[in-house]
């Protein structure tokens, strides 16, 4: 079992986490993902579309930094990186909503 380091990175950009987030068949991949190891084939049973369209979604949420991979043999299994998830919303509020109640609320997390 073999989990790409990559695809954990420590930092995603905000406007890769917005374009991965801009697109509704890859909000239904990160909800299918969110609690569970799925391979390239289970998503495209799930969400039902071609295979090269979910590899392409499954791409950009890889490159912003939002999925694990796990190699088995031939098949590569994917899962949502629901902390660097966290950390993006937590990194948008900070810029949005610097004065608002939940990034008040998180900043007092981060401190103590």
């Amino acid at each position: 079992m073999d989990i790409d380091a990559s695809a954990s990175r420590n930092q995603t950009s905000p406007v890769a986490f917005a374009r991965a987030l801009a697109d509704p068949t890859r909000q239904q991949i990160m909800k299918l993902i969110c609690c569970e190891w799925l391979s390239v084939g289970e998503v495209v049973q799930a969400v039902g579309v071609r295979q090269p369209t979910v590899s392409h979604h499954l791409a950009v949420l890889r490159d912003a930094g939002l999925v694990n991979l796990r190699s088995e043999g031939k098949h590569t299994y994917y899962s949502l990186n629901q902390s660097m998830v966290a950390m993006c919303c937590n990194d948008l509020i900070k810029v949005l909503a610097p004065e608002s109640k939940s990034a008040s609320v998180l900043q007092d997390l981060l401190d103590g």
